[in-house]
């Protein structure tokens, strides 16, 4: 949800308004070409499922301990990336 919500904040920063989706993919092709992608661009379209997967209670498969710190370094990569965009 952290990169989903940073990827939003800059699309808001940026005033473009995005249809309220949980699609990673979706939203990075919404973000001004002249603008720099967030780290790991290709990786994050990936954690869409988990977007919407680990939202909501139902059955899923566990995560691995790699999978979940990936997911941990890929989410502060793209808070900082977004925080310096808007800072700017």
């Amino acid at each position: 949800q952290a990169i989903e919500k940073s990827i939003k904040a800059v699309l808001v920063h940026y005033k473009i308004e995005f249809r309220l989706v949980h699609d990673i993919d979706y939203l990075i092709s919404l973000l001004p070409k002249t603008t720099p992608m967030p780290p790991n661009t290709r990786e994050l379209v990936t954690m869409t499922i988990y977007a919407v997967m680990l939202r909501y209670p139902g059955d899923y498969e566990d995560i691995t301990k790699e999978e979940y710190e990936w997911s941990i370094k890929a989410a502060k990569e793209v808070y900082h990336w977004a925080e310096n965009i808007i800072k700017h």
